[in-house]
């Protein structure tokens, strides 16, 4: 049976920018994340992307500008050799009180039931608390990267609450990892 693995998009695959990325032009991948995800779709994983985007909702840019923005992506990744199975987006406004809006799990419950099977185990890999809880609360394993605001989160979440939470420099050095403990595994 093939992984999953479960992407936050903004500081894990792309550069982030706290004014949002509002078009394809901005959209710039991170050094190594295309590599990384091709390297995750060849060892058999099936790769998922769960996103806030409230800039939709704040009129910041439009679900067409998002879908040009993630068609990039997905070309860009398709061009590796890699693949995006599925992308999962909020675009609601964070006061909207809905269920996707990380750190809300409703995002990677829609991708439980999507691939049909639980959670438990499954990497989640993010940069942000939200990202972390998230994860937590749909059962996933949190991964904590240290692009764009990861070594941000590290300094300020409280490990206790996350006990034994991987954290990796990037996107590649996880997928590395994660690639040589499933083939030890599979042994």
């Amino acid at each position: 049976m093939s992984g999953v693995v479960i992407l936050d998009r903004d500081g894990v695959i792309n550069a982030d920018s706290a004014d949002y990325i509002k078009s394809p032009a901005e959209w710039r991948p991170l050094p190594g994340a295309i590599e990384a995800i091709r390297r995750l779709t060849d060892s058999g994983n099936n790769i998922y992307i769960a996103t806030n985007q409230a800039g939709v909702a704040r009129g910041i840019f439009s679900a067409a500008d998002l879908a040009a923005i993630h068609q990039k992506m997905t070309d860009a990744v398709k061009s590796s050799g890699g693949a995006i199975s599925r992308i999962f987006a909020c675009l609601h406004h964070p006061d909207a009180g809905c269920d996707c809006r990380k750190p809300n799990p409703g995002m990677l419950l829609k991708i439980a039931a999507e691939t049909g099977r639980a959670l438990t185990g499954v990497p989640f890999v993010g940069d942000s608390l939200k990202d972390m809880d998230a994860a937590r609360a749909a059962g996933c394993t949190p991964i904590l990267v240290l692009t764009g605001n990861g070594a941000t989160t590290l300094r300020t979440l409280k490990t206790a609450d996350y006990p034994g939470l991987a954290v990796f420099d990037n996107l590649l050095a996880f997928a590395m990892f994660h690639i040589a403990n499933a083939s030890n595994e599979s042994s």
